[in-house]
């Protein structure tokens, strides 16, 4: 695996010594990412006699929480209408109330912790830049006019666009790191190396031993796939970046991002940039195949074809051509309705499918679940996605043919509204 520009910025990682044997816990959690360290961290507050472990199969921040775009957002893959319709508007607010929420309690843990991870809370904008995506951005809360819009992010071919204050940019590697320090330093046991074979109610199997646990917890987001009884729990969708060279003040003063706004615009294949805090740019976007079976291999986190078409986008939107300086990439967890889900029952407790948001939804579920096993009422236990079930992803060959047709086709969907053919 190529190390993703943020962990490429640290001190090589050493990783933390496996489990040592069968050992029993109270808490055992599998997954060393956001969503596990989340957990860990708000359990060893709200219980601290609680004996807790987390069970990582590399090292903390491995997987996505140590790759992805830096985007602690209050954005949620399903919309606050469908919610609405499902649960209510009251619960639908909620669980987008708790999201924006969400996002700063990420940045007032980072400073009580001292976990230097350039927390910048800027915002975010999704630009409108074809008259399709003008329509839609009209539609959204938010809206704003090109002048608007240009005046935040300068892009190329600005027509309106979408600003949501409910945004931070932020390292994500440092934070990650951080965070699997400060909760160890609360007497939870990391044990890194130690991969996860199967989950069963009151025990985990690893390659290491058994943890005997009164509740397991499974985290593993991306790589849930891999988990004996889970191939078609979460499709591992891969999503590529990569990050430019230092770009000059002058370009800066020109493409604007003063606050380090988050950015992307109103296509349907998902974009995704901010500045960082040495003045690159980092940029992902989805479009990568998936692999049959579910299969995660370190070669599919690089794929030129991908890489060149980002730094084709960068040089559309901003009339730059950049020095590109890092490219990496990896899966993330897709369910089958799009619906992240957070739960337990019977000492079996999970979270996950961010499809991508999972930044500040992690710290979310993290919360909801020290909630759910303390037995504490809140608001929290109470929002939508607690005790949702998304239904299985079908078997294969059905989820290769249909996730890749629905790649293809969200692709030509965006050359149509960009060049719309000519009418008769």
């Amino acid at each position: 695996m190529i190390p993703s520009f943020w962990l490429s910025t640290l001190e090589p990682v050493t990783p933390r010594p496996p489990l040592p044997g069968d050992r029993s816990y109270d808490v055992a959690i599998a997954g060393g990412g956001y969503t596990g360290l989340w957990t860990a961290y708000y359990l060893s507050q709200l219980a601290p006699d609680l004996s807790i472990a987390v069970l990582e199969a590399s090292y903390c921040g491995f997987g996505a929480s140590g790759r992805n775009g830096g985007w602690a957002s209050g954005l949620f893959p399903v919309s606050e209408a469908k919610l609405s319709g499902k649960y209510g508007s009251e619960r639908a607010r909620a669980m987008h109330a708790e999201l924006a929420d969400a996002v700063d309690e990420v940045g007032r843990v980072a400073a009580a912790e001292d976990i230097d991870c350039h927390y910048a809370k800027g915002g975010t904008i999704s630009l409108a830049r074809s008259p399709a995506q003008l329509r839609r951005a009209r539609s959204a809360p938010g809206f704003l006019s090109a002048p608007e819009a240009k005046a935040i992010c300068n892009a190329t071919d600005v027509l309106g666009g979408v600003y949501s204050p409910d945004c931070a940019a932020l390292h994500p590697a440092r934070l990650v790191r951080g965070l699997a320090s400060a909760v160890s330093q609360k007497g939870v046991d990391i044990y890194e190396g130690t991969r996860v074979l199967s989950l069963e109610r009151g025990r985990v199997v690893t390659d290491h031993g058994t943890v005997t646990a009164g509740t397991v917890v499974r985290a593993l987001e991306g790589y849930t796939a891999q988990l004996a009884g889970h191939r078609r729990a979460l499709a591992p969708v891969y999503s590529l970046m990569i990050a430019t060279e230092p770009l000059p003040a002058a370009d800066w003063d020109r493409i604007g991002l003063a606050r380090r706004e988050t950015f992307t615009d109103e296509r349907h294949m998902i974009i995704y940039g901010q500045r960082t805090a040495d003045d690159r740019l980092a940029f992902g976007g989805r479009g990568a195949p998936y692999h049959f079976g579910s299969r995660i291999e370190p070669s599919y986190d690089q794929v030129p074809e991908v890489f060149e078409s980002l730094r084709h986008t960068l040089t559309d939107m901003f009339g730059i051509r950049p020095e590109i300086a890092y490219r990496w990439g990896g899966p993330l967890g897709i369910p089958r309705d799009w619906m992240p889900s957070v739960g337990l029952e019977d000492g079996m407790a999970w979270a996950g499918g961010y499809v991508g948001d999972g930044v500040a939804a992690a710290n979310l579920a993290g919360r909801t679940l020290a909630d759910l096993i303390t037995g504490t009422e809140s608001v929290r236990t109470t929002l939508p996605w607690v005790g949702h079930r998304s239904r299985r992803w079908e078997p294969e060959p059905l989820r290769w043919l249909g996730i890749n047709a629905a790649l293809r086709a969200t692709t030509l969907r965006d050359a149509l509204e960009k060049h719309p053919a000519p009418a008769r």
